[in-house]
């Protein structure tokens, strides 16, 4: 399952004049731009109308295949029939293939082979730890969509090289939630021939024995910042299902409008209170280094979309974000004494020993009220721990909803029909926690 190959790494010196002409665009297509063999078409569609020399691409895997595997992850712990799942997803996989290629193609005989290798590391493993086996057994989803995407596009003549994303981008072994070792990474990545075009997999990177590490769920953006970083790239693009980042989402939101033109602080603060268009992790390395990125349609590529950056022409409107399935948090003194920084101290190390994030922070002089982001599902565990100390209250499946740039004299309207567990205003931003 784990084809590594050691590199010897030569330090590259570069002119400015090779820099300049030598920079490579970065595109990153999800889960929904190749969810079967017409959107697979439509991204060669969008390479075309965007001209494919010097381009990395970064692929997630196809349609729901993540949570598809995630299943067949959860079915083998409780030891159930997790073959028939894998076998579902192999399925998908060779039907989408049947729409791109001729049936004695060589891929096929690829897409059986990663679907071999998930069964067998399955049979052979012994490692209890879940999130090790989840790593491994995820990460097949962006190894088979990018190997399609890969072979359909030299079909075509967009001629491409494939790369397994674990032999460049390099992680400590938290598990699925790795920390980028950006030294290592940065020398595998500066090494990569800009001239040509890649193809490679969003979401994984490799710890130093080689296994794989995923980044933490929607983290192909994360992937496609951090090989742009590397590259120092002139331009990273995400290719979604929306016109680019609106002031809200339309599913959730009415009257909603494009923001054309927004800062990376903007960004960052919109996409760290929950706004899904972009990943919290993927605007820094860009920020860095000022790289332009731009959300833009697959739909419609001639659109100009979001433009993320530096610029005069930079927006700040009312925008509306509305994070759901969190979990608010209730902490209390037993004595009625203050919650001092050794309380703090102690609540935050149990916060960060359970992988739990705080979306949404608010103390009186008794009383701590946390709104968390559970991934992992160990609130539970962590109250647990809590309550040996503190006066705890749990209340689940509450919502956060975050006006950014709110105009506060009209701030009465986001209270109706809502009920209000906890509410903050700070710097013409409004948040409530609401049931």
């Amino acid at each position: 399952m784990h084809n590594f190959v050691t590199r010897k790494i030569f330090p590259q010196i570069l002119s400015n004049n090779f820099i300049i002409n030598n920079l490579m665009k970065i595109f990153k297509f999800g889960g929904a731009s190749v969810k079967d063999a017409e959107s697979v078409k439509n991204v060669a569609m969008v390479l075309k109308s965007q001209g494919f020399a010097k381009c990395l691409l970064v692929i997630s895997a196809m349609g729901k295949t993540t949570n598809e595997l995630e299943k067949v992850v959860e079915l083998y712990f409780k030891k159930e029939n997790y073959q028939t799942e894998i076998e579902k997803i192999k399925r998908k996989h060779i039907e989408i293939a049947e729409g791109l290629f001729p049936e004695n193609h060589a891929v096929f005989a690829e897409i059986n082979l990663f679907f071999d290798d998930i069964d067998s590391f399955l049979r052979r493993n012994k490692s209890p730890n879940y999130d090790f086996v989840y790593d491994q057994v995820v990460s097949c989803g962006e190894m088979i969509s990018t190997k399609i995407v890969s072979e359909y596009l030299n079909e075509i003549q967009f001629t491409n090289q494939w790369l397994d994303a674990r032999d460049y981008v390099k992680t400590d072994n938290s598990y699925r939630e790795g920390v980028v070792d950006w030294a290592k990474t940065e020398e595998f990545i500066s090494n990569l021939n800009k001239e040509i075009c890649y193809v490679t997999q969003g979401f994984i990177g490799s710890d130093g024995n080689n296994f794989t590490v995923t980044l933490g769920r929607e983290g192909s953006d994360y992937s496609a910042a951090i090989f742009a970083y590397c590259l120092n790239a002139e331009a990273m693009t995400i290719w979604k299902d929306v016109p680019g980042v609106m002031t809200g989402d339309p599913r959730k939101f009415k009257d909603v409008t494009l923001l054309s033109h927004i800062s990376y602080e903007e960004a960052i603060e919109m996409a760290y209170y929950g706004a899904s268009v972009i990943h919290p992790k993927t605007l820094q390395p860009l920020q860095q280094k000022n790289i332009p990125f731009y959300v833009k349609s697959f739909v419609d590529p001639t659109k100009e979309g979001t433009k993320v950056g530096a610029s005069e022409k930079n927006q700040s409107e009312e925008s509306y974000i509305l994070k759901e399935n969190q979990t608010l948090l209730k902490i209390s003194t037993r004595d009625f004494s203050f919650i001092a920084e050794d309380h703090m101290s102690l609540i935050f190390g149990y916060l960060s020993k359970y992988k739990i994030k705080v979306s949404l922070m608010q103390n009186s002089a008794i009383s701590l009220a946390l709104c968390l982001e559970d991934k992992f599902n160990t609130v539970d565990e962590l109250n647990e721990e809590l309550q040996k100390v503190f006066k705890t209250e749990v209340i689940k499946n509450v919502s956060l909803f975050t006006v950014r740039n709110a105009k506060i004299e009209n701030i009465d309207k986001f209270y109706q029909e809502k009920s209000v567990l906890l509410e903050q205003i700070a710097k013409n931003t409004l948040q409530m926690v609401t049931q």
